[in-house]
């Protein structure tokens, strides 16, 4: 396996270091993997559900779910709505409703989009799961 190399720093004209932002063929800033996150999760349809491994890997980073969760823990203060309450773990459970603003909001958003939960867990998860890597 190949070894990546570190990013780039720069010296700053007071001796500091900075790295430097990735940039695209075409200019743009790379994304951050959050943003990268934030806008996969905007595509899930409504009704629907994903876990956050499935995440990682359509994200090209399948060993990163955990890194998705801290990402969706974010998610409530930013800017563009993201459907942080349609990503659920690997079980379908609703692992991350801790970060909702009530103890009960993450299944009642569910509930609303007419997914059924129970005990914390989505009812016909299979039926429900949405995978990115198939889907997009």
């Amino acid at each position: 396996m190949k070894k990546k190399s570190p990013p780039k720093v720069n010296k700053t004209a007071g001796g500091s270091t900075a790295q430097l932002k990735k940039i695209t063929p075409s200019g743009k800033a790379e994304h951050s993997f959050f943003d990268q996150v934030y806008q996969l999760v905007q595509q899930v349809p409504k009704g629907r559900v994903t876990t956050y491994g499935a995440i990682a890997k359509a994200l090209g980073s399948g060993l990163s779910a955990r890194m998705v969760g801290w990402a969706m823990n974010g998610s409530h203060s930013g800017v563009n709505p993201v459907p942080a309450h349609r990503v659920v773990n690997r079980n379908g459970q609703l692992t991350g409703k801790i970060h909702f603003g009530s103890a009960t909001e993450m299944q009642e958003l569910l509930e609303n989009e007419g997914i059924a939960v129970e005990n914390d867990t989505v009812i016909n998860f299979r039926e429900l799961f949405w995978d990115p890597a198939n889907e997009l």
